[in-house]
């Protein structure tokens, strides 16, 4: 196993970029640039600006070595982006916006050639969010793009490619919905090779690999070491999914909340996936299928609440309980396990007090993510990471509507930069820290919540076949 001391991130997302350095004996980071990653809304179609992330990756590198000293990089990325090389290994065409809605022009003609879900796992999504309607798309509206084109690689990959001159792809981007991978057998679709491209997909990397050091010119140019190693890099989810692999032994699900509640089961039970409730396949740093399942959890709190963060008193909880109060799905019927489902109260919700909704909408959640975990087959305990790891009363629901442990991170060894900075430790690492256990209830409160979700499975369950009987 490598030890690097130092290692440099590059870590760009949807909305910010940064430059992070990693203390891998503590695991921190210990200097950070942070950058807006904007849009430019000009022709020939919104794309990323890869000249202004370039520079500002260059400086924050060059000012690292300085402060402390680079041993190895590694880079994480948001998912849903493509980039297409040239011969020179500059870019064919500018990075194209995944929420620019071009490619659903052609939407027709893509779904006549792309895979099915049973051999990708990947549901058919809108705008660019599949990698292949952006190829698709690309390819036949800008003149000369296929003569250009050299090499396609993944975005994570390109900045490797940048750095090191190496064109290559990575699996954990290739398999997060893009309909260019089957993650079952671990290799390319047919997708490719329907759209002429087959021959200029660069070769597919584990994350873990070292794919070459920094170029001799411009590891000169700004102060690196000669030799500094560049590791594969690996997309953003599945960064934050790594220190878990690294620590957990399967099975275990991993439960992480924000604006979307994503759940992730390793080493689940086999299940047969719908792509119709949002269930996906993604592919973990391992090169392993993770079944997935998501909603739009935090976005739904916080319509619910209206920007409010209410914790419900004893009391609160103690009256929703004794009188059924619930809440079925579904807020955002856009996306999630109950699409095109609209929101039902048991109970008017404007009698309800602020602290007593907030329970309500506390354990509708907690349901919400207990179905997602249900459709993925999930096991084991459940590591939950984000703000609702700090919402008592939806890990109490959690635990109990699933009957399995409830397990909260620690604090450190999480996060976006620190799963790419372990990638360094290479394959076969393995993290001793340990998260805690979620303390069990009382049996008075576990009964109650256990009687609870019964009844909401059975209330929701009855919603949807009325509305299907209608």
């Amino acid at each position: 196993m490598s030890t690097y001391r130092h290692v440099a991130v590059i870590d760009i997302g949807k909305t910010n970029a940064k430059v992070a350095l990693v203390d891998m004996q503590t695991l921190t980071e210990i200097d950070v640039r942070t950058t807006p990653n904007t849009v430019l809304d000009t022709p020939p179609y919104p794309h990323f600006d890869i000249d202004h992330l370039w520079d500002f990756i260059l400086e924050g590198l060059s000012t690292f070595q300085k402060t402390h000293g680079i041993d190895a990089i590694s880079v994480t990325t948001h998912g849903a982006s493509i980039v297409l090389l040239d011969a020179a290994g500059g870019l064919a065409v500018p990075v194209l916006d995944y929420e620019h809605e071009g490619p659903d022009r052609l939407a027709a003609e893509y779904d006549a050639i792309r895979p099915g879900f049973e051999s990708t796992g990947a549901p058919r999504l809108p705008m660019g969010l599949n990698v292949g309607a952006q190829l698709h798309w690309l390819l036949r509206t800008v003149p000369g793009l296929r003569e250009r084109v050299a090499k396609v690689v993944t975005y994570p990959q390109f900045w490797v490619a940048r750095l090191t001159g190496i064109a290559c792809t990575e699996v954990t981007s290739l398999g997060c919905h893009t309909d260019l991978w089957e993650p079952e057998i671990g290799r390319f679709s047919n997708l490719p090779a329907q759209l002429g491209i087959a021959d200029r997909m660069a070769p597919a990397y584990l994350a873990t690999d070292k794919v070459g050091p920094v170029l001799p010119m411009l590891a000169q140019a700004i102060g690196l070491a000669p030799g500094t190693p560049v590791f594969c890099g690996i997309h953003d989810s599945n960064a934050s999914l790594y220190p878990h692999l690294l620590a957990l032994k399967s099975p275990f699900t991993v439960l992480s909340t924000g604006t979307w509640v994503i759940a992730m089961a390793i080493g689940g039970q086999a299940t047969r996936l719908d792509p119709a409730r949002d269930t996906l396949i993604n592919v973990n740093a391992l090169g392993n299928p993770v079944p997935s399942a998501r909603f739009m959890g935090g976005r739904e709190y916080e319509l619910l609440m209206r920007g409010e963060n209410v914790a419900p008193t004893t009391d609160d909880i103690e009256a929703v309980l004794s009188c059924g109060a619930m809440l079925l799905p579904s807020i955002v019927p856009e996306s999630g396990p109950y699409q095109g489902r609209r929101p039902e109260w048991t109970v008017r919700g404007a009698s309800l007090a602020q602290g007593e909704r907030a329970a309500v909408v506390s354990l509708y959640l907690a349901m919400m993510a207990e179905t997602c975990l249900s459709m993925i087959g999930a096991a084991g305990p459940t590591l939950t990471e984000g703000p609702f790891a700090r919402n008592q009363l939806f890990l109490d629901m959690l635990a109990e509507a699933t009957g399995r442990p409830v397990l909260l991170s620690c604090g450190s060894a999480t996060g976006t930069s620190i799963g790419a900075a372990l990638l360094t430790r290479g394959a076969g690492a393995t993290l001793s820290e340990k998260p805690r256990v979620h303390p069990p209830l009382d049996l008075s409160r576990a009964h109650a919540l256990q009687s609870y979700a019964k009844d909401w499975r059975q209330a929701c369950g009855s919603q949807i076949a009325a509305a299907h009987s209608a």
